[in-house]
Order: structure tokens, then sequence, then C-alpha cells
């Protein structure tokens, strides 16, 4: 039990319909780790959106190339080209990713005058850092790290609905409507973040027994 919103049974269902469009453009030539790179080319497009106060296209690029980061995983299970190396980037640009688009959050607020949003936004990258590294360190000690309420898809859709619906309320600035769904999407990332990493606290804590 992961402790997300999303269920595992969930998940493995949404991996079943990625796999026939990941094995498409594997028929095109594209290699997993090439949807990896392209799948962080178009965060790193959201970023830029987001920093140039383009709220919706940031929102809508996020939950995009969220749900484009699936296909890599895809295409090198049903192509049997799954590799360490492979693992590692995806891990590895998914999470500067996540990082550059809250960077570029922080960055358009902090134009925009709204302050409220550049300190969320550095609190929701920080904690949201914390939650990649205890799964990492986890891992490296050889137990399982993957609890919590807020992995990675769940921080991107509340992050994505923020962005989409400040932008539809005129976006962020001292006094503005859509000053409020951003503050809501970066607060909770911000908090089930950092109860994930106690959850994950705990959780390894009980795997290793009476290691000190």
């Amino acid at each position: 039990m992961s402790g997300s919103f999303i269920t595992p049974s969930f998940r493995e269902r949404i991996r079943g319909l990625a796999t026939p469009f990941a094995t498409g453009l594997g028929r095109l030539g594209l290699t997993p780790n090439a949807l990896t790179v392209i799948g962080f080319l178009g965060t790193c497009a959201a970023a830029v959106a987001a920093a140039t106060q383009a709220w919706v296209v940031a929102g809508m690029l996020v939950i995009v190339f969220g749900i484009f980061d699936m296909f890599d995983g895809a295409l090198a299970r049903a192509t049997g080209k799954a590799s360490k190396f492979g693992a590692f980037l995806d891990s590895t640009l998914d999470r500067t990713g996540e990082s550059l688009v809250l960077a570029g959050v922080a960055i358009g607020s902090a134009i925009a005058g709204f302050l409220e949003g550049v300190l969320l936004a550095g609190l929701a990258a920080t904690f949201a850092s914390g939650v990649t590294y205890t799964r990492a360190k986890a891992e490296a000690l050889g137990v399982h790290g993957e609890v919590g309420v807020a992995p990675r898809p769940e921080r991107l859709i509340l992050l994505a609905a923020g962005l989409v619906l400040a932008g539809m309320l005129g976006g962020v600035s001292t006094h503005s409507a859509g000053n409020a769904p951003l503050i809501v999407a970066l607060g909770l990332i911000t908090i089930l973040s950092a109860i994930t990493i106690l959850q994950r606290i705990v959780h390894v804590k009980r795997q290793l027994g009476n290691e000190q």
C-alpha cells in the first residue's frame, strides 16, 4: 500500500493505456531514452512559460508532458530495452524538470510582484526534492521507499491545476483572483511533500528494524 491518492491498480491501468502509444512512437525510430529527453525538453518549455507568466500554457505543458513521461518506461518494457542507465536518466531528468518548473513559477511570480508565490514555489521545490531523495536513498540502502501521499504524479496534477486556474482567473499579481489557486496548489505540494517525507522515514525505519 503506497498511501497515495492514486492507487497502484489505477496506475497499472494507465500504464497499460500508454503502451500502444509508446510502441507507436517506437516504430517511428524513437528509443526510450529519446522519449525521456523529449519529455524533459517539454518540461523545460513549461518552466519558460511559467517564468514568462503564460500560466495556462505552463499548466497544460506540465500535464501533457507528465503523461508523456509514462511513454519511455512503457516503450522500454514493451521492447525489452529497459536498462539501469535508462532508469537513472529518467529519474534524473524527471526531478530536474520538476525543479525547473517550480523555479519558473518563482520567477514569474517575482516579476508579477506576487511574493507569496515566490516563497511557496521555493518551499514546494525544497520539500518535493526531499521526497525524491528519500526514495533514492532508501533504494540505495536496499529497502523499499516509494510510499506516501504525494509522489511525483500527484504533485504534477496539483501544480498543473493551480497554474491553469491561475491563468484563467487573470494571472497573478499583488491583487489578483489568480493568486488563490496557485497559493493552494503550491501550499498543498509543500505540506503533502513534507508529510510524504515523514511517511518514508517511518517506512524505512520499520524495514531496517533495530539498525541505528
